[in-house]
């Protein structure tokens, strides 16, 4: 079990710090933890967000830990050299396609949801967004137009493969759970969206048992604040999918509690909290490192098929929750540390 951990910039090496201490209290046998550099301080290490060395690791790694990466003394770089290039540049080389992000709230926070606490409580969805196209990795740049006005341009393109194979995933996770599956675009106006939608449904011939439904992402993102149990599985594209899990976040209590995994074809995935580097609060032990913890065991399910562990550590998250251990972002006082003994101590 060779792990990476890349604990990245800001908060990234303390909520880290205890995701790591939560593995090593399972006692695993053949663990493995390798470190390497990430983001704004790859950068000032060694030149580049995600310098050769890294790479080289996370290749020869059975699976990677991620903090979070982002640094506001690097906005000025060289978009190539900006921190996270380093998250964009893993998903591209190893093929980190399909990104998985849970969201459920936790009992006895529903009072801590920007939701109706009947409303939030039922939430228990899964939003599964493709990582590899859209407009993050399409063609990009800055031109002057015949007038002389600056413009910049994004290019949203999808190619039938890229639809076919996140969909696959989509109909497997709902044949694991409630056999609900909603595709969310915006194929009243997108030609991409349009391509989506087409291939979703030849998928799902392949998927009998498992009901299809279509959304406009304008209308998910306000179903999801509307009548967010409603949903059980929702696959959509990168940027979509970017926003309405986010957006979910809030919908559960804070983003400190979300985990995610960004998958491969094969057993190889990149497990990181949602949130990002949050530079404001880092170095003051305040962060919640919960969601980093979360995708600790997101990492021994899917690329471990630890399913015992995974869950031991979910309930140990749960019940030190249920003892009223929480963060600032909860309306607690605990601190990092505090928050990872109480997780280790309820393992």
């Amino acid at each position: 079990m060779k792990i990476a951990v890349f604990a990245g910039d800001g908060i990234g090496p303390e909520v880290t710090q205890q995701a790591v201490r939560v593995l090593e209290a399972l006692d695993l046998p053949g663990l493995e933890l390798v470190e390497g550099d990430v983001g704004g301080a790859a950068y000032r290490k060694h030149g580049h967000p995600l310098p050769p060395e890294t790479l080289d690791i996370a290749k020869a790694c059975d699976a990677i830990l991620f903090g979070a990466v982002g640094d506001f003394s690097c906005d000025d770089l060289e978009r190539h050299l900006r921190p996270e290039q380093a998250i964009l540049g893993l998903r591209k080389e190893l093929g980190l396609f399909a990104n998985l992000r849970p969201a459920t709230v936790f009992k006895g926070l529903e009072d801590l949801t920007s939701l109706r606490p009947e409303v939030a409580r039922k939430i228990d969805l899964l939003i599964i967004r493709e990582l590899n196209g859209d407009v993050y990795f399409g063609e990009k740049g800055m031109r002057t137009t015949d007038d002389g006005r600056r413009e910049g341009y994004d290019v949203m393109s999808y190619a039938e493969d890229e639809v076919r194979r996140i969909a696959h995933v989509g109909f497997k996770a709902a044949m694991g759970r409630d056999r609900k599956l909603c595709s969310v675009d915006k194929a009243n106006v997108l030609e991409t969206s349009q391509l989506w939608r087409d291939v979703i449904i030849e998928v799902s011939a392949e998927y009998p048992d498992v009901e299809l439904s279509h959304m406009y992402v304008d209308n998910a993102a306000m179903q999801l604040v509307k009548d967010p149990g409603q949903f059980d599985v929702i696959v959509t594209g990168n940027l979509f999918g970017d926003i309405l899990s986010d957006q979910a976040s809030m919908c559960v209590g804070s983003i400190g509690l979300l985990a995610s995994a960004s998958l491969a074809e094969g057993t190889m995935g990149l497990y990181e909290p949602i949130h990002g580097s949050a530079p404001d609060i880092a170095g003051q032990g305040i962060a919640n490192p919960m969601a980093t913890i979360l995708s600790a065991a997101m990492l021994l399910r899917h690329s471990f098929g630890r399913e015992a562990e995974a869950s031991r550590i979910e309930a140990a998250v749960a019940g030190a929750l249920s003892d009223g251990v929480r963060g600032g972002d909860l309306g607690g006082n605990a601190g990092t540390r505090e928050i990872g003994d109480a997780v280790v101590q309820k393992l």
